[in-house]
């Protein structure tokens, strides 16, 4: 990549800004494909939820509809943290380390967001508190939640090599998988499941990969995906 920027053309400012206004044309019309995109979103079916599912947070005991909070919308991430595990996925952590400063503002406009993992509360306490996090992180240790929104696999998948994962019957590669999924409540109280994205699916939702993309040397990982992410404390180590 290095030798690629530094063979990068160079022209004039008018030439520049001739590229720049034509690539323009490209870009808006990628705003409007997903614009129309998260339009379609929206309008995709709903599932009920029926099952009862218990989580264990800063409150204790919760149920999925209490996790709303007083709002009709939830945002789950699905953060990769196998109960046998002592610290959090670095690359789930890299995700981890946007929410604080979003969620106020989701906040209002009606929209509640939690983290959920199978490893103990106590241990993603202790792993928050060494990441100065202070969203609201739960355990879903003792229920099925992960497995039936299909971020977690059971040993005999693991073994076989096929679970369910972003859809497609493959190698889950790992116990427990990154995603986001998202519920709505009504005024009755019901719950219902209306969208999970996976994998790639989550990209958006990092800040400083949209970032990266802007600069001339973009995310610079070639075929290797984010072998560079590190937990924010572990960089100069």
């Amino acid at each position: 990549m290095a030798s690629e920027v530094s063979k990068h053309p160079v022209v004039s400012r008018e030439q520049w800004m001739s590229d720049r206004k034509a690539f323009l044309a490209k870009e808006k019309e990628f705003t409007r494909l997903r614009d129309d995109l998260s339009r379609q979103r929206r309008e995709l079916p709903w599932v009920k939820v029926e099952k009862e599912y218990i989580f264990e947070g800063p409150k204790g005991k919760e149920k999925l509809a209490d996790l709303f909070e007083k709002r009709s919308q939830l945002i789950v991430y699905h953060f990769m943290f196998s109960p046998e595990w002592d610290a959090g996925c670095p690359h789930c952590s890299h995700w981890a380390d946007n929410f604080n400063g979003v969620i106020v503002h989701l906040n209002h406009r009606d929209v509640t967001m939690v983290a959920i993992s199978r490893a103990s509360y106590s241990k993603l306490a202790a792993y928050e508190k060494r990441m100065g996090w202070s969203f609201k992180w739960l355990s879903s240790h003792d229920s099925d939640f992960n497995f039936d929104y299909h971020v977690s696999f059971t040993p005999e998948e693991l073994k076989k090599k096929k679970a369910i994962y972003n859809y497609t019957m493959q190698d889950p590669g790992s116990a427990d998988r990154e995603g986001t999924s998202v519920f709505f409540k009504d005024r009755s109280g019901n719950v219902f499941h209306t969208y999970s994205t996976y994998a790639r699916g989550i990209d958006m939702m990092n800040v400083d990969y949209q970032y990266l993309d802007l600069v001339p040397k973009g995310r610079d990982e070639g075929d290797r995906g984010p072998y560079w992410v590190r937990r924010h404390d572990e960089y100069d180590r």
